[in-house]
């Protein structure tokens, strides 16, 4: 079960690279609108990341405290 649903994110998300590719090659209109859902999609992943890491590098540094 969890490995068609892996398959089924990964189509999903070679769909949307194909449709980038295929809008900036000047494709439908639909194409258009899918990449930059794809665009969009990307971008938050990669905000949310960088959230995570700078709220882990946080933590880490509050850890260590005062031992010595």
């Amino acid at each position: 079960m969890i490995g068609v649903v892996l398959i089924g994110i990964l189509a999903l998300v070679v769909g949307g690279c194909v449709c980038v590719v295929w809008a900036d090659r000047g494709g439908p209109r639909w194409t258009r609108a899918v990449a930059a859902a794809t665009v969009g999609a990307g971008r938050a992943v990669r905000s949310y990341q960088k959230a995570q890491r700078r709220q882990v590098g946080n933590n880490t540094n509050d850890a260590g405290g005062d031992a010595g």
